[in-house]
């Protein structure tokens, strides 16, 4: 018999977890390996030495280390926040009147409201121990820019973000908490750079795009002596760092002998998504047990739904190097919607090589039903999602409607791994009536493919 299940389940802090899980170990088709863009060649640690930090790079090109152990310092930042909650929706199933089981794990207990923090300690963690001045990224919703500048403030380390523009000029209160931890922020594509004067001439007036801010943040990095860049997701060891979500998931979800039918998450560049899944993703690899995993992004952006499993350019300016992925072409400047964090032209190799050979689906959806969902989960369970987040809440509904006309039990767990409490400009948007459902025509699609290189390996 399993044990009562409360409210809010905590683990204590004994439980919370000393490794990462490295999903790749357990993958029979491992990603294809990064290329360089000039030579086409896989990447090696030397090429990648100039932008990333040492370890990191280890990290990322280890597909055959199940786990990692965290660091002690890690550890010791993890604690002021971790283990975060697992969460019984019982108000929403009340008020959706579904037989389903609900949960969510909530990442939003620290002040940048978001898992991102999970790895933004990790990788300051790692360039400091390397001696480093500081490091570069982009931003696009702001919860990544705002995490690094905390993990960088904690460790005492310059931080330079490029925020995707129509973020920047959306969101000034997120801004605004990244100066506040000692981040500069430059709204992205500027003149600060030359990708960035290239991109803004070319493309003049243009919102901005994850991977224009891309280009910057490494052009900066690999022209400044004691800096490196780093990235809050898409990456294998961004990944790596967020598997802390879902091991921590598991462990809590096993201690209460209850087992997700369903486990859905966002996906822009699949931080939140691969964090969630990767131990169940491993159960099912390995063949100990099944999952119906659910990626969800928006159809202004539709990288998995309808993008191509090739290899492209990681950002716009194409200074970095190629993956395989799914994308819609580096050249791709998605609508700007409120999602800002997953209006990414591509997708975490390790996601892509999973949705590719069948382990999970996808689904897209549109942006006004995604607030609604935002709101109706806001009015019962008290949280105010973040755009982003509120994808999978969408996805979470529409499953538990169905259990609800078919009469099912299952078990449907998701992520809301970010707060929206930056994103009011959204809400107002969407109450006042003048949020639009933008949904990118083939031809729209085919301008970004079109510009993905000729390369067939």
């Amino acid at each position: 018999m399993s044990k009562a299940i409360p409210y809010k389940i905590y683990l204590e802090e004994h439980e919370m977890p000393t490794c990462w899980y490295n999903v790749r170990a357990d993958m029979k088709n491992k990603p294809a390996p990064l290329l360089h863009p000039g030579t086409l060649q896989p990447m090696t640690a030397e090429d990648l030495a100039p932008v990333f930090c040492e370890e990191l790079i280890r990290q990322e090109l280890d597909n055959d280390t199940r786990d990692y152990p965290i660091p002690q310092e890690i550890l010791d930042f993890y604690k002021m926040y971790r283990p975060s909650p697992l969460v019984r929706a019982y108000c929403l199933e009340k008020k959706l009147g579904t037989p389903a089981h609900i949960y969510y794990k909530f990442e939003g207990n620290n002040t940048s409201g978001s898992h991102k923090l999970n790895s933004a300690i990790a990788q300051a963690y790692y360039a400091k121990k390397q001696g480093l001045k500081g490091v570069t990224t982009e931003t696009g919703a702001g919860q990544w820019g705002t995490a690094l500048s905390m993990a960088c403030s904690y460790f005492d380390l310059d931080c330079k973000v490029y925020m995707v523009k129509v973020s920047y000029e959306q969101k000034p209160f997120r801004r605004e908490v990244m100066r506040t931890y000692g981040a500069s922020v430059t709204p992205s594509p500027s003149n600060t750079t030359n990708v960035g004067r290239k991109i803004l001439e070319e493309f003049p007036g243009t919102t901005g795009s994850l991977g224009c801010a891309i280009s910057e943040a490494v052009e900066v990095a690999t022209s400044t002596e004691g800096y490196r860049y780093v990235l809050g997701s898409v990456l294998n060891q961004v990944l790596l760092h967020q598997s802390v979500i879902g091991v921590e998931t598991k462990i809590a979800m096993d201690k209460y002998g209850i087992k997700p039918d369903i486990i859905i998450g966002c996906a822009g560049g699949g931080s939140n998504l691969g964090g969630l899944i990767s131990p169940f993703m491993g159960e099912k690899l390995r063949g100990e047990a099944d999952y119906q995993i659910i990626a969800v992004e928006p159809a202004s952006c539709p990288s998995l739904t309808r993008g191509k499993f090739v290899y492209d350019f990681c950002d716009t300016g194409k200074v970095c190097p190629m993956a395989k992925m799914y994308t819609l072409g580096s050249g791709f400047i998605p609508a700007p919607n409120h999602a800002g964090g997953l209006r990414y032209h591509g997708m975490s190799s390790i996601l892509s090589q999973l949705y590719h050979d069948g382990y999970m689906e996808a689904r897209s959806v549109e942006q006004t039903r995604v607030f609604q969902a935002a709101e109706d989960f806001a009015r019962v369970e008290g949280i105010l999602p973040a755009p982003e987040s509120a994808h999978a809440i969408r996805v979470a509904i529409d499953e538990a409607m169905k259990c609800k006309e078919t009469g099912e039990e299952k078990t449907i767990l998701f992520g809301l791994t970010g707060t929206g409490y930056f994103d009011m400009v959204a809400y107002e948007r969407f109450h006042d009536g003048q949020m639009t459902d933008y949904i990118p025509t083939d031809e729209d699609l085919q301008r970004g493919f079109d510009g993905i290189p000729p390369v067939n390996l």
